[in-house]
């Protein structure tokens, strides 16, 4: 399917919309004109009609009239709609993988993975649904029942980046719908139309299901006006927030001086170490593959290996031989291995960085050229770089969204290491190789990694969904998907229940009329 053909497939004709509740988007009163161009050749997919003000709050009293609807429909009902929906996923996860391929310029293997991701999420929020449960305590006063409970939120906001445009809206829109909330989503604006065509996937549904509009929300405009409305909306108890470390800080001061709740899955400078026992045949394919799956676009993809004196030369001839053997061009050529950057401001910012860490002492190793010519006509692509460093460099401080990989060398025990890889401002994903299990145990002590995740023998991407994602540090500290992250979208009541004829208060306390 080409792109004209997957966005008939979903409905998405012109002119479209960028606020929606339902089926059909709500017409938008302003100009504001948004543009969605594929960094896979350049072509113009699709040109949307940004939401202003008068369209959020449509959007908004929509959300807040369904969610008095919605948290009181029993939650394996509300689950049972999740269900539906990801049935409805399963139906179109061809032509929505490769719209996003098109639209992100992912691998096409990776657009599918993504789909199924939202489909896995949604078959965990299905159990979930029978799962919402509280906790019976102990009272230390006579004939008295102490206990906790969870009830719904409220509307719930979702501002999304543009490297899972629709897998971390699931992470979140899934599990909060399964716990009584509404959502409004903010999709990034490079990817407004792999967010539509989900939009028209969830109302259709719900349509089918006789429930009201504005349980799934999509309101699609600028950071500067609707995400600045989202982030400040009081009548949005949670914000759930992808991207960087700059637009988080911004953003929990002032969901925080509102006393609001929020989310944050931000920057991530992600390292593996190598140990002088690890298995290389294990370790190379998950350290190329978590430097440039995704073209380095991913949270978690590897920035920064750490790798012992002895087995340096050897790893580095390896990555050098791995690096010259890949593939690059157009994501939805299954030969491929790498696609596009997401616009050319990505690829100014990857030349920039390559031009800093060499100022500071790096060494290029391999690659770093932009790519020209045909097949690149768009001019987001660029060879995968590898780049000898040490930890300190303010480049390797930092996180570049590319493919860039920093190889830094250690001389010490696994403690050593560990610093090394601790000693970074981002605290989200990292991994160790190692056939010791003494050092894998140190890496995973409490004065081991200092990570959201740390993984053993295998890369720092692609992460279960069972599992909560999310790291610390700057990373933002929130926790999305698996485990109990489902109870950030919920409010945490303590209940007690006299039962008895008297009146004792706690802690021995006596007030006698």
């Amino acid at each position: 399917m080409n792109p004209d053909e997957i966005l008939r497939h979903f409905g998405l004709t012109e002119p479209l919309y960028g606020a929606g509740v339902g089926r059909e988007s709500i017409p938008s009163s302003g100009t504001s004109l948004l543009q969605s161009r594929s960094p896979v050749d350049g072509r113009l997919l699709g040109t949307i009609h940004q939401a202003g003000p008068e369209e959020y709050e449509q959007v908004m009293k929509t959300a807040l009239a369904a969610f008095v609807h919605w948290r009181r429909v029993p939650a394996p009902q509300r689950g049972l709609v999740v269900r539906r929906i990801v049935d409805r996923l399963r139906a179109h996860k061809d032509p929505l993988g490769r719209l996003v391929s098109w639209e992100m310029g992912k691998s096409l293997t990776e657009g599918w993975g993504e789909v199924q991701e939202m489909i896995d999420i949604g078959d965990l929020a299905v159990g979930l649904s029978r799962q919402l449960h509280g906790l019976t305590i102990v009272s230390e006063r006579p004939d008295h029942r102490l206990m906790e409970q969870y009830h719904p939120l409220g509307p719930v906001a979702v501002i999304t980046a543009f490297n899972f445009p629709v897998a971390v809206w699931a992470w979140n829109a899934l599990i909060a719908a399964v716990c009584g909330d509404v959502v409004l989503w903010k999709p990034a604006s490079q990817t407004p139309l792999s967010a539509l065509a989900v939009q028209k996937i969830v109302a259709e549904v719900l349509a089918e299901e006789n429930l009201p509009e504005g349980i799934f929300n999509l309101i699609i405009g600028p950071g500067s006006t609707i995400g600045e409305r989202l982030i400040s909306d009081p009548r949005a108890p949670l914000v759930s927030l992808t991207g960087s470390t700059r637009i988080g800080r911004h953003a929990a001061g002032v969901i925080g001086g509102r006393l609001g709740k929020y989310i944050m899955e931000l920057g991530g400078n992600n390292a593996i170490i190598l140990t002088e026992h690890a298995d290389l045949g294990l370790a190379v394919p998950s350290i190329v593959f978590g430097a440039v799956g995704t073209a380095g676009q991913r949270c978690t993809s590897t920035r920064r290996l750490i790798v012992h004196e002895s087995m340096f030369d050897r790893v580095r001839d390896a990555l050098v031989r791995a690096y010259s053997s890949l593939r690059i061009g157009n994501p939805l050529d299954a030969n491929n291995h790498i696609g596009p950057l997401i616009d050319q401001a990505a690829v100014r910012d990857f030349a920039k960085a390559l031009d800093h860490v060499q100022s500071e002492g790096g060494r290029l190793l391999f690659g770093g050229k932009v790519l020209d010519g045909p097949g690149y006509e768009s001019g987001c692509y660029v060879q995968p770089a590898l780049v000898e460093a040490e930890n300190h460099y303010t480049m390797v401080q930092e996180e570049t969204f590319a493919p860039i990989l920093y190889l830094i060398r250690y001389n010490g025990d696994v403690n050593q290491a560990v610093a090394l890889q601790n000693g970074v401002p981002q605290g989200l994903s990292s991994a160790i190789f190692t056939t010791r299990m003494n050092e894998a145990e140190a890496f995973l002590c409490p004065w081991g990694s200092d990570c959201g995740l740390a993984n053993v023998n295998l890369g720092t991407s692609g992460a279960e969904i069972g599992g909560a994602f999310g790291g610390e540090k700057e990373t933002g500290g929130g926790r999305e998907a698996g485990s109990d992250a489902w109870k950030a979208y919920m409010r945490r009541q303590t209940n007690t229940i006299n039962y008895g004829s008297a009146m004792p208060l706690a802690q021995g306390v006596r007030f006698e009329l």
